[in-house]
Formats: C-alpha cells, sequence, structure tokens
C-alpha cells in the first residue's frame, strides 16, 4: 500500500525553459555577440564545428563538461548559458565584428561615410519589404 502511495504522488517542479530562447539560441546569441564563427568557437571549446552547429540548431544536448567548456569559450557563467540567470551582457552591445566595423567606418572622411550609410539604409528598406 505504502509502494501505490509514492509511485502515484506527483511533485510539482518548476519549467526547465525560461523565457522563449532554447540553448542552441542562446548559445548562437552569446557566439555572435562576440564575433566567434562556429568553427572559432568550436576550436575554443574543444569541438568541430559540426558539433557546435548541431547544439546550436538543439539537435543535441551538452554533456555538463561541454557546458563548462562553452561557459569558458563565451565568457558567461554556467547559469548564464543555462538561461537560469540573465546574461549581463543580453541585448546590452553589438557584436564585437559590427563594433570593428563601425570603428572603421568612424575613420573613413565624411563624404564616404555619408555614402556608406546611405548604401546600409538602402539595404534595410529592402530587407523590410
Amino acid at each position: 500500500m505504502l509502494y501505490i502511495m509514492i509511485q502515484t504522488e506527483k511533485t510539482k517542479l518548476p519549467p526547465l525553459v525560461k523565457g522563449k530562447e532554447t540553448l542552441g539560441q542562446r548559445i548562437t546569441r552569446l557566439r555572435k555577440e562576440k564575433g566567434y564563427t562556429q568553427a572559432e568557437l568550436a576550436e575554443k571549446a574543444g569541438s568541430i564545428q559540426r558539433v557546435i552547429s548541431d547544439y546550436e540548431r538543439d539537435k543535441l544536448r551538452p554533456h555538463p563538461n561541454m557546458i563548462i567548456r562553452f561557459a569558458f569559450a563565451l565568457e558567461v557563467t554556467a547559469d548564464e548559458l543555462l538561461g537560469i540567470k540573465a546574461s549581463k551582457n543580453e541585448g546590452a552591445k553589438p557584436s564585437l565584428r559590427i563594433t570593428q566595423r563601425l570603428k572603421k567606418i568612424e575613420g573613413l572622411p565624411p563624404a564616404q561615410q555619408k555614402t556608406l550609410l546611405k548604401t546600409i539604409d538602402t539595404f534595410i528598406k529592402a530587407a523590410q519589404t
């Protein structure tokens, strides 16, 4: 009789998914914020690009050791990587590659900056339609 009671007892656990972002989407976002390619992240985490792609597409679930490697490579805590705690940089700044390009644009003469920005605006408008 006791066995039946224990077996039918249900525990209430909090949901495992926090927010709308999957682990793979979070890895992708954090990688892009650092300006890394999948191959670069793979090298930093001791893996290969194909496996990183599978993680990012949620085809594979990383082993706890891989979570730690990702956290070190992406310079975040495991809690931030897993979505338990909000990332301190989440949405705070553009990716490293965008920042580098912006610095190069700022070094151009004003006339070239204006032409380049018009070109960018044209691409943005075309993408929005």
